[in-house]
């Protein structure tokens, strides 16, 4: 055994201790374990001898606790309780069904969908219902296990929150349009450039102008959208540039699709959490696709430069 599980006594010791403590007599306490009596109080005694206290007050005919022993039975009756529901938990696990988890259509399209495969060829019993919706899941009506929540704030009463991705926010293009301007493109250039906005964001290009130290007019021109999967298109279709996002971009700069043709970054007000309601925090199956997205965010967060 390690050192840091040193200081536990065997199971046996363990057993015979809360046995005992439960009915006062070693005698009992050996028929319940099956055992002999005198075997109870070996256990009892080595026990003692590990811990350093006495843990029962022995007469004639009867045991009593001292202090120090019922202290120690608490946390003794906790622990066994705890890995009671541990290994009840595992002998009637459910990781079989469906597990849905609710996501902003952008994040689902450009992050969880090029990933979520992963996890099915790794748990076939188990199959996922992504719902892609741009209004927040409500846990009490609507028919969601986890939800990958985009926000600044993410205190949600009655709902536990988890950092999952943060993100840098940055001109994107084409490789087309990249090269088109055969390696003398500069920060100011984007001023008379085609430029494609985001209607519903927290930063926009006036944001990324003053922290290059580039004077913008009040009025950028240039193609709006409502939708940032439907500009990130027409960015990777040589319309001009945009901001991007790392979540949603960083996989089809890796694969050559987009460019980021500068180093100068605004750092994002809004992060990805998981968020899912605190009563189900020990369902396994949440539990399992927890542990893999954190797993997919690490691997991911490895390949952003």
């Amino acid at each position: 055994m390690s050192n840091k599980y040193r200081n536990i006594p065997p199971l046996r010791a363990i057993k015979a201790f809360e046995a005992s403590a439960r009915l006062l007599s070693f005698t009992q306490a050996a028929e319940e374990l099956h055992v002999t009596q005198a075997a109870i109080s070996h256990q009892i005694k080595n026990l003692e001898q590990l811990v350093g206290v006495q843990l029962f007050e022995r007469f004639n005919r009867s045991l009593k606790l001292t202090f120090e022993g019922r202290l120690y039975l608490i946390s003794i009756r906790n622990a066994l309780e705890s890995l009671e529901n541990a290994t009840r938990q595992l002998k009637h696990r459910d990781t079989s069904g469906t597990f849905n988890i609710s996501v902003l259509p952008s994040f689902a399209t450009k992050w969880l969908s090029k990933r979520i495969w992963k996890f099915q060829q790794q748990n076939k019993a188990l199959d996922i219902r992504i719902s892609a919706f741009e209004w927040l899941t409500d846990f009490k009506k609507d028919d969601c296990d986890i939800a990958i929540r985009y926000s600044a704030n993410p205190d949600y009463p009655g709902l536990k929150s988890e950092l999952l991705l943060d993100e840098d926010v940055f001109p994107i293009c084409s490789k087309q349009v990249y090269d088109s301007y055969e390696g003398k493109l500069k920060p100011e250039m984007l001023l008379t450039a085609d430029l494609c906005h985001e209607d519903f964001t927290t930063e926009d290009w006036h944001d990324w102008f003053k922290v290059a130290g580039i004077e913008a007019k009040p009025k950028l021109r240039g193609t709006r959208f409502s939708h940032m999967v439907t500009m990130l298109e027409a960015v990777e279709n040589h319309q001009g540039f945009s901001l991007g996002r790392t979540p949603l971009v960083q996989d089809d700069i890796n694969r050559g699709l987009l460019v980021a043709p500068f180093e100068i970054k605004i750092k994002g007000k809004m992060s990805y959490y998981l968020v899912y309601p605190e009563s189900t925090e020990n369902d396994q199956k949440l539990q399992l696709v927890r542990q893999w997205l954190f797993e997919e965010a690490r691997e991911f967060k490895k390949t952003v430069h």
